[in-house]
């Protein structure tokens, strides 16, 4: 499957050639455009309960749609929801956890599945769970703005903002904390930091889609009543 991304950073859209017999996992609402020749089936990826929990825990929408080119090569596209950069990861085995909402599609060798991230993802505002995929394939997911990767040696600390977090190697350990003293926490703007150890490798957003809320709640119409 060849893939390419088009008009990087912000306003990215996957291009991907498909030969026949080509399987595509993609987040329900990705798709942009197809040829006739791929077919399209919906359904909730693991069955109900694991559709529930992709929705409910993972962030994700209930159903998958699963991509299949038949006869001749085929094309699709596919962008997220928000502006911003889209980035290919090769899965040769590993486990990448994805933060919820930057998944945007895999091939069928990547399995995907919600993983428990405990107190530290509850504190650190990104929902309860992340994205655990895993195998060999091709992984794609998606940031608001543009994506910038982190190479983190073994035993190498580096302090991230909760909401510019896109995804991380499994290899690496984490751990949720203020971004400094009470004060600063609080007053600084800063909130809430994950602090990363490698080995592994970080990729990050460099606009943060929470910070887009904070600035644009204050101008929203206040109500008369």
């Amino acid at each position: 499957m060849q893939n390419e991304i088009l008009y990087r950073p912000s306003y990215s859209l996957l291009r991907l050639l498909m030969e026949p017999g080509e399987q595509l996992l993609a987040e329900a609402g990705a798709m942009v455009s197809m040829t006739p020749n791929i077919q399209m089936e919906t359904a909730a990826r693991g069955g109900i309960l694991g559709g529930l929990k992709r929705a409910v825990l993972g962030g994700e929408s209930f159903f998958i749609n699963t991509f299949t080119c038949a006869n001749g090569q085929g094309e699709i596209t596919l962008a997220p929801s928000l502006p911003g950069d889209m980035m290919h990861i090769p899965m040769a085995g590993g486990t990448m956890m994805v933060q919820s909402g930057s998944f945007i599609c895999s091939t069928t060798g990547v399995s995907t599945d919600t993983s428990w991230g405990g107190a530290k993802t509850f504190f650190g505002g990104e929902g309860l769970f992340l994205l655990k995929c895993e195998g060999q394939g091709d992984l794609f997911v998606s940031s608001y703005g543009a994506i910038h990767a982190v190479e983190l040696q073994p035993g190498q600390a580096y302090v991230v903002d909760t909401g510019h977090v896109v995804a991380f190697e499994a290899t690496m350990t984490f751990n949720v904390r203020g971004a400094g003293g009470l004060k600063q926490t609080l007053f600084s703007g800063e909130g809430l930091v994950c602090e990363f150890v490698g080995p592994g490798r970080l990729y990050l957003q460099s606009r943060s889609f929470q910070a887009l809320i904070r600035s644009i709640i204050p101008h929203l119409p206040k109500s008369s009543n």
